[in-house]
């Protein structure tokens, strides 16, 4: 089975995640642009990811037989910071248009500021005025509460709720989101958010329609093969492969492919891996052997003798 994770922070994983995630069956990502995990000081900070998402990351992935996308904005716990915020507004449209960016995101809430909400308000106009879909982070304090707002707010908008994607949800957000229209996000977690069990509870009790499931795994303690083990569970407990194949694959194509950008032809392939291949000079090895058109379960770069 194909599987995608549709919101992984792969900036702060290893290739040797890579290398596990594709042998475990992962064949696509999005990336959202999120927060780095200290205060950013200049919007030319913000430029550079966005640059490195788009080629330095994407060219990484690909390395080992993944494709990557990503998802660009201004996060929410940095909306709050008045000498960055507009200036990185400002700066989202340049790289919107862009190849390979297939929503906005992640935009939400983090403390439900005023400022917040206003600059979710304009990224929701952004993604209108760009044809793109919309990632939307609900906040780890508050959730409920944040998670009424976010669907206040994407009400107000206009935006079409087909095009909004709620992330982090849990047991208590979900009987919220899953009437608006949205899809509904699941963060698959060692310890916090949501594990492989209560999973399971949502999708025996709700289906698969409009669910999605990611690991969202970042710099923190977090787990990149958090999909497939969520996977595996589903099969444990008998959940129907068409259900499970619905909520690991359909779901996350059918939402990003909204953005007219999520270029899958030939999935079941994989990109051609050639660990040769440089980007600006740079290759993802250290004195390994080269991978060359390598079948999905050899990635694991080979020493040399």
């Amino acid at each position: 089975m194909m599987l995608f994770d549709p919101h992984i922070h792969m900036t702060s994983r290893t290739t040797d995640d890579y290398a596990a995630m594709a042998a475990a069956g992962i064949a696509a990502i999005v990336e959202p642009a999120f927060w780095l995990g200290q205060p950013r000081t200049h919007v030319g900070t913000f430029e550079d990811y966005f640059l490195s998402l788009l080629g330095w990351e994407r060219f990484r992935a690909s390395q080992f037989g993944i494709r990557h996308f990503c998802t660009l904005a201004l996060n929410p716990k940095e909306a709050n910071n008045p000498k960055l915020a507009q200036g990185v507004i400002d700066l989202l449209p340049r790289y919107l248009e862009k190849d390979g960016v297939v929503a906005v995101g992640e935009i939400g809430f983090d403390d439900q500021t005023e400022a917040e909400a206003k600059y979710f308000s304009a990224q929701v106009e952004l993604a209108k005025e760009f044809n793109l879909p919309v990632l939307i982070h609900t906040p780890h304090r508050d959730k409920k509460r944040g998670t009424e707002r976010t669907l206040a707010l994407v009400r107000e908008s206009g935006i079409k709720p087909e095009l909004v994607l709620i992330d982090h949800n849990n047991e208590e957000t979900l009987p919220l989101v899953l009437p608006s229209g949205c899809w509904a996000g699941h963060s698959i977690y060692p310890k916090t958010k949501m594990d492989e069990q209560r999973m399971v509870q949502l999708v025996k009790q709700y289906g698969g329609e409009r669910m999605i499931i990611n690991s969202a795994a970042d710099w923190g303690v977090s787990d990149p093969l958090k999909v497939p083990k969520t996977v595996q569970a589903m099969v444990e407990a008998g959940i129907p492969h068409s259900t499970i194949t619905q909520i690991a694959w359909d779901n996350p194509v059918n939402f990003f492919r909204q953005s007219g950008r999520l270029d899958l032809d030939a999935p079941e392939a994989g990109p051609f891996v050639d660990q040769r291949q440089l980007w600006e000079g740079n290759s993802v090895l250290r004195g390994q052997n080269p991978v060359v058109d390598a079948s999905r379960n050899s990635y694991e770069p080979r020493s040399r003798s």
